[in-house]
């Protein structure tokens, strides 16, 4: 499938236009179960529309398997899955967002993320994000920087590279021995 035909002329231009300034990033946001999530854009590499990816033995569930994206094999996975949301069936909205992984390790990865939709772009500055409660050890965090309140509603700011890293592809964050991986990396 190509890209998605829907207006993401919007989208595009808040890739090209990101602030240089750390005290401000921008974030695309996405809806998952009624909640807004949101990555860093300049992990951003393109959104999809949904399309069926070719399934891989042993993965967990989360990991719907791989597309063929100009060449380059990409780990799809659903984020409804990886947070253990209640499954949802594919629709018009639903898309692929690839994100590139800014890892600290020596190579790059490009994964697929299925989200139900995409929804804005905001640009948020450092202090208007704010911590997580301590849910204690019950609720994993790990991989959620922050929340932020944006136009009266709260967005969950995702970090991507401990998402990704901290068990989808199989390898820990604590983890620097690329053996353990279930997928090899994709750069």
């Amino acid at each position: 499938m190509g890209m998605m035909n829907i207006d993401t002329d919007h989208l595009n231009q808040g890739i090209a236009l990101q602030d240089q300034n750390t005290s401000t990033s921008q974030l695309l946001t996405f809806i998952l179960g009624g909640e807004e999530y949101g990555v860093d854009i300049l992990n951003v590499q393109e959104i999809r529309t949904w399309e069926p990816a070719t399934s891989i033995p042993n993965t967990p569930d989360y990991v719907l398997g791989v597309i063929n994206l100009r060449g380059l094999i990409v780990p799809i996975i659903d984020l409804r899955n990886r947070f253990e949301m209640e499954r949802a069936e594919y629709g018009p909205l639903t898309v692929i967002v690839i994100v590139k992984l800014s890892s600290k390790s020596k190579s790059s990865r490009t994964v697929g993320m299925v989200v139900d939709e995409v929804s804005d772009v905001y640009n948020i500055s450092e202090g208007e994000i704010g911590e997580l409660p301590d849910f204690g050890s019950i609720v994993g965090t790990e991989f959620i920087k922050g929340v932020a309140s944006v136009n009266e509603k709260m967005v969950i700011i995702l970090d991507i590279d401990l998402l990704i890293d901290t068990g989808v592809l199989g390898n820990d964050a604590e983890s620097d021995d690329d053996e353990s991986q279930v997928l090899p990396a994709i750069s």
